[in-house]
């Protein structure tokens, strides 16, 4: 992840535990998304991917993972207590 541009890749685990490349994924940023906090650039470039990839996931045999090296991420990840707020 860059400030200009952003990338992701499909990979499929073939039997012999080897990655193999299915789909690449490379797009500028425009100039709204370069403002974008680091966290938010990194969430824009999986929903991009899911939505580049969804003829393919959505007939997958079997569950797919979403891998990300972004340790701020792991919040979206994990079960979060929501608050009421009454207006």
């Amino acid at each position: 992840m860059s400030d200009y541009a952003m990338g992701g890749v499909l990979s499929i685990e073939y039997k012999d535990k080897l990655w193999r490349l299915v789909a690449f994924l490379s797009k500028s940023l425009n100039e709204i998304e370069r403002n974008y906090k680091i966290h938010d650039k990194e969430m824009l470039v999986i929903i991009r991917g899911l939505e580049n990839w969804r003829h393919l996931l959505e007939g997958a045999c079997s569950k797919f993972k979403i891998w990300t090296d972004h340790k701020n991420l792991e919040y979206f990840m994990k079960m979060q207590k929501l608050n009421c707020r009454q207006a």
